[in-house]
Parts: structure tokens; C-alpha cells; sequence
């Protein structure tokens, strides 16, 4: 949900990753951020290993008293306390050599193009991708499993106050990289640092957080205010913790290229702002035999180019200057891997699984602005893109049309609403479209010709229905107001995208046109809400939680650098919202999740685009992996160098 912690999208959208996607970007995994905290039930410590699936089965709240090395939202914990490894990793991978790569995905105020800041937490300035990485937190994601997290900095953790408050117990070995011990006051300052002062997609997450507390050198006490979702306590327990000693002297609200001081198993390299940056593994990083940690962050250098343009970038990889990219334009993938380092085998591609959910990509339009107030302009505008054209021939049959905000997973509405999701709704019949107690809204499929005569006569019916009528071949309201749109970008890439739509929409008497501004005016606008339609790919978790409330909820809506891009106000959305994150079992959250898509999609916030449940990868054969966890590539923490391939092809890793 954010800025963001963001991905590419299929053909160039951008995406952003919320705070319910936190852990592997604050930690683990630098290049991905696809993460899942859940929340309030932990699984017993001691609790048997087993069970049908390979879970242990643990009440849906931790016991008060009870200490626990991991925390799951519904209590289901893979690892028991005594595991020796995550199942993904290859535990004796060799250490050293270099990943250099681009940003796929991206974190907070992180610009992959260029930066003028090593400040991440903050709204302001444009801060170097992959920073994250530098700082530890009290707990780590698994990426195996749809929503735990095991303790790093944290040794334990336990309840109290009927779930309301969270004791961790912390490592005493914990250390910052200049050696000083990391402890409970540390820990304490940067929650509430970060509360009060950090990215707007921090401050709004944890609002429900009361206070941390530091009860001697090795105990934090966290309290939350009786209103939090199951999940909250494991967003905070993936927050990068922050010096206290540092920030005694350094201003944390200030965007600035002095390195801070971090803890995690990267500190900062070399670079040259706007250019590249690098990330020095920590040789005596006092985590590195943790569980969570063994085989892993195998690389001595993480190194990322930075390019302004993506045709440019891609030049750069078949000449060599980095060596392993995820592909996301289908253009490119098809058409133009026909290089000499390709064809004799330097380089390589294929395609891994992705099992995480591929959430909603597609325009959004701002409904900020009054000419997309009106919900039947915004499906008219809709109706002008065809997607079965432009995946026959801009794609080569790549993708799936996308109908939901939770594409590819079992939070999907689909059918008619089950009994459950009916229950949910009836308070709300009058409230919102009669639609969503039917079928839920998906976008029609066009005949292919580029320009559907039936799609366009709905499109006219709807335009004229909410008072814009074509004259002289433009659409204006009762003010004499032309209907205009500006798609708003920073990478021309997606122009053979736009173009057609464009024109599409020329032929409804709409004005559309095509902008790219420089990544820093780009980001400015975001930060503003300053645009009319803005491709996005909002990247969500197995298990929901409170970056909900960022993506949709009235609240963000006014946020600057919120991720609700369409200014969503619909106080029955904020309503399902908490009924997503209070569930009180899974069967309950996808109930509410379903109930909730069917009145967002009822909204026509977006003009939905297309998904892959996969990832396409090309590389310089220098590098090996173990199996792809489920949900996450995560690529910079899990690869290693493979010495001989890197011999074979003479590069200097």
C-alpha cells in the first residue's frame, strides 16, 4: 500500500506494497516486499508439530503468560520453537560475490529512478531503493506460510490484558553496526518515533498503537488501544528499529545522504546519488546464526542501477552492467530477447510460481475531482479500454483480465454473495447498489475488435445518464465543462498502452491525453493526489490487515502519500474494512474480504487491467536458488553466487 512499497506491475504499472506487506522489505528480502503480518493469535510455545497439513494447531490467542517465538493472526505456526531453519532456504549456500540488479519493488519514499536521500521512513525526499535492508526488526516473516513471523530481535513474546498488550523479551546479544548493544530503549524510541513522525503509511497503520515502553534493558512492553485489528502486533513487530543514540543528534525528519546507523545484515555501501547504490554485508552481523537468518543474505554486495528510462535499462542488462532483472512488459519478454548473450546462453530466462494474491492493477481515478464523482462516468471511461485487443495484440496473450481487488486469491467475490456475506451486507441494502447482493461488477469482454460498438453505446448511455453530452463531438455538462483526462506517468513505457485507450475514448468525445513527467514531479503529484488517472498495482497479503485502512479507507483519503489514489470515502467500505480485520477466523475474514470486493467493485474506482500468477525472470547465469517460497522470490535474501558459472563467464563476482 504504499509508496510505496512497490513492484512493477505487468506492463508497467507501478505497485505499491502496504504495511500488511512489511516484513520481507524491512528485513528479509530487499528486491520484494511482499509480505504478511497478521496478528493477536500466537501460537503456544510447545505445542505439538503436526497435523494434517504440517501445522500445529494453536488456540486463535496466545494464553496470557504464555511465551512464544512466533505470532500468526489465526495461531498457526509452521516452525516449532526449536526449528533450525526456514524449509526455503539452501542452510549452507555460499556466502560472497554480488547481486546487481534494478528495483523491482520499492518501499516508503524509495524512487527506483534516482534519489537525494538515505532517509526512508519519511514522506519526504526521494530515498534510495533497498534501505530497508539495513535495519533489524523484533520479528521476521516466513515466507511459507500466508501470515507468521518468528523473532529476530525479539527472543519471545507473550499476552496480557486480554490481548491488549504485548511483552518482548529481546536478545541480549543484539548489537548496532558500530558494535554499541541494541536494547529495549531502542526499541521503545522508534515505535514511538515512528508513530509520531514517520511515512504517513507508518503513522496511519499503527495509530492504534498506545504507547512502548521500555521495562529494562531487554523487555518492551507495547500497548494497544482495545480497537486494533488481530494483526496490528505484528505490523509493530516488523518496524525497523532505530537508534537512539544516532537520532540524539540527527534530525529523523530531515531527508538527507548521511548514513544511518542500523543494525540488520547490510549496512550502506558505496554510491552516487541517482546512479547507484550498494549494501555491504555485515561479516560480524550478530544475527547471522539465528534460524531466521541461516542461509541467508548471502551476498558480500547487493548493488542497484538506476535508470530513468526502462529502455535504457534494459540496454544496460544485455550489455552486462547488471546482471539479473524481473521482466515486467510482455513486449520485451516476447520480441526482444534475441541478443548475442542470449541466443549462446550467457543469459538466461524463466518463469518462477507467484502464490501470493496479485491484488488490483489498473487506472484509478481520482474522485477527488468532481468529473469522477459520479460512479457511472467512471465505468463509462472504463468501457473505452478493451482489453481482449490489447492482450491479442500488445501482450501476446500474456495475461487475465483482473476483476477484483483481490485477484488470484480466496478473498475473491465471485457468484452470488454466500449466506455469510449476505448477513454482512443486509445493514447496508439502501446504501450501497443493488448490484452487490447479485453477481459482483466485473468488466465486460469486449468482441476484440479494438473498438466494441455495444460496449460504446453503454458508454454513451452512461455519460448522457450522468449529464455529459457530446456536442460537436466533445462531452460537456450543464457548466459547458469538457470532460478531460490526463493519464499520469513517469516511464513511456506504458504508452502503447495508453495510446489506444486514448483514442477510444477521443471517439466518446472525451479529451484524453498521455503525460510523463521526471520521476521527482511524478512522485510530487502522487504525494498530492495532483492527477486524474494514475496506473497502480495495489500488491496485497493471503491475510489482510490494517494497510486496509491505507488503501481504502475515508481516513487516507485526504492523507498526502496515502495509497487510496482513488479518494475512496464510503463510510460502509470503512465499515467492512473493520469487519476484515476484526474477524475472529479465517472462514469470518473471507467472508468480510468478499463482502467488501463486492462493494468496492460496485464503486467503479478503477479501470481494471490484467495479472500472471507468475514472475518472469532473466539473468546473466552467474547466480543459483533454492525452490521459490510460496510467497515471496525473495531473490537478495535467499540466492547466491554459483562460483563456477561465474568462472565460465568471467565475471568478476
Amino acid at each position: 500500500m504504499s509508496r510505496r512499497g512497490t513492484p512493477r506491475g505487468m506492463d508497467g504499472s507501478l505497485v505499491p506494497i502496504g504495511l500488511e506487506r512489511m516484513a520481507e522489505v524491512l528485513y528479509r528480502t530487499t528486491p520484494s516486499r511482499r509480505g504478511v503480518l497478521g496478528g493477536l493469535g500466537l501460537a503456544a510455545a510447545g505445542l505439538a508439530f503436526g497435523g494434517p497439513d504440517g501445522f500445529s494447531r494453536a488456540a486463535a490467542a496466545l494464553p496470557e503468560g504464555v511465551e512464544s517465538h512466533g505470532l500468526s493472526v489465526f495461531g498457526d505456526l509452521k516452525y516449532p520453537a526449536d526449528f533450525k531453519h526456514f524449509a526455503y532456504v539452501r542452510p549452507d549456500a555460499p556466502k560472497g560475490g554480488r547481486l546487481s540488479t534494478i528495483a523491482g519493488r520499492w518501499a516508503f519514499n524509495q524512487n527506483p529512478q534516482t534519489f537525494n536521500s538515505l532517509n526512508t521512513l519519511i514522506l519526504k525526499g526521494d530515498a534510495a531503493v533497498g534501505l530497508t535492508v539495513i535495519y533489524d526488526t523484533l520479528m521476521v516473516r516466513a515466507l511459507d506460510e500466508p501470515d507468521a513471523v518468528y523473532g529476530l530481535v525479539a527472543k519471545s513474546v507473550r499476552a496480557a490484558d486480554g490481548g491488549n498488550t504485548f511483552v518482548f523479551t529481546l536478545r541480549p546479544e543484539a548489537r548496532w553496526h558500530d558494535g554499541t548493544p541494541l536494547t529495549a530503549e531502542d526499541v521503545a524510541f522508534s515505535l514511538t518515533l515512528l508513530k509520531e513522525k514517520g511515512h504517513p503509511q507508518i503513522t496511519e497503520t499503527i495509530r492504534d498503537m498506545v504507547s512502548a515502553t521500555a521495562e529494562g534493558p531487554s523487555t518492551v512492553v507495547v500497548k494497544l488501544s482495545g480497537k486494533q485489528s488481530r494483526g496490528l502486533i505484528q505490523v509493530i513487530a516488523t518496524l525497523p528499529i532505530l537508534s537512539k543514540a544516532y537520532y540524539a543528534s540527527h534530525d529523523f525528519e530531515q531527508s538527507t545522504l548521511d548514513v544511518p546507523l542500523g543494525s540488520g545484515p547490510y549496512k550502506v555501501g558505496r554510491f552516487d546519488a541517482g546512479r547507484y547504490i550498494e549494501y555491504e554485508r555485515v561479516a560480524d552481523y550478530w544475527a547471522k546464526d539465528l534460524p531466521v537468518n541461516v542461509g541467508q543474505n548471502n551476498f558480500d554486495v547487493i548493488r542497484y542501477e538506476m535508470y530513468r528510462e526502462r529502455t535504457t535499462a534494459f540496454e544496460g542488462f544485455k550489455a552486462g552492467q547488471y546482471l539479473l532483472r524481473e521482466e515486467f512488459t510482455s513486449i520485451v519478454w516476447a520480441q526482444q530477447y534475441d541478443f548475442p548473450a542470449f541466443k549462446d546462453g550467457r543469459v538466461v530466462r524463466f518463469e518462477l510460481s507467484d502464490g501470493s494474491p496479485s491484488g488490483a492493477q489498473g487506472w484509478f481515478l481520482n474522485t477527488r475531482r468532481e468529473k469522477f464523482a459520479d460512479p457511472r462516468v467512471r465505468e463509462a471511461i472504463g468501457l473505452a479500454f478493451d482489453f481482449e485487443w490489447s492482450n491479442k495484440n500488445l501482450f501476446f496473450g500474456s495475461y487475465r483480465r483482473t476483476h477484483s481487488f483481490f485477484e488470484n486469491s480466496d478473498l475473491k467475490a465471485s457468484g452470488k454473495p454466500s449466506p455469510e456475506e449476505v448477513a454482512l451486507l443486509e445493514p447496508f441494502r439502501g446504501k450501497v447498489p443493488d448490484e452487490v447482493f447479485d453477481e459482483p461488477w466485473s468488466p465486460p469482454v469486449s468482441d476484440g475488435s479494438g473498438r466494441d460498438r455495444k460496449l460504446f453505446r453503454r458508454a454513451n448511455e452512461l455519460f448522457t445518464a450522468a449529464g455529459w453530452v457530446n456536442k460537436d463531438g466533445r462531452l460537456r455538462n450543464a457548466k459547458g465543462e469538457t470532460l478531460d483526462i490526463e493519464f499520469l506517468d513517469s516511464d513511456p513505457i506504458f504508452g502503447r498502452v495508453v495510446g489506444p485507450y486514448v483514442q477510444n475514448l477521443a471517439a466518446l468525445g472525451v479529451s484524453a491525453t498521455s503525460r510523463v513527467v521526471d520521476p521527482s514531479q511524478f512522485e510530487k503529484r502522487l504525494r498530492d493526489f495532483d492527477y486524474d488517472a494514475i496506473v497502480r498495482r495495489y500488491s496485497l497479503s493471503p491475510t489482510p490487515d490494517e494497510g486496509m485502512r491505507l488503501y481504502w479507507g475515508s481516513k487516507s483519503a485526504a492523507q498526502p502519500g496515502s495509497s487510496n489514489l482513488s479518494g475512496i470515502r464510503d463510510p460502509v467500505v470503512d465499515a467492512l474494512i473493520e469487519k476484515v480485520l476484526g474477524a475472529p477466523t479465517r472462514p469470518a475474514m473471507v467472508a468480510a474480504a468478499r463482502a467488501l470486493d463486492r462493494v468496492l467493485r460496485a464503486g467503479r474506482y478503477w479501470v481494471p487491467h490484467w495479472f500472471k500468477a507468475s514472475h518472469w525472470m532473466a539473468m546473466w547465469d552467474v547466480y543459483g536458488r533454492p525452490e521459490t517460497p510460496p510467497y515471496d522470490l525473495a531473490l537478495a535474501a535467499i540466492w547466491w553466487i554459483d562460483r563456477d558459472k561465474a568462472k565460465r563467464l568471467d565475471k568478476g563476482l
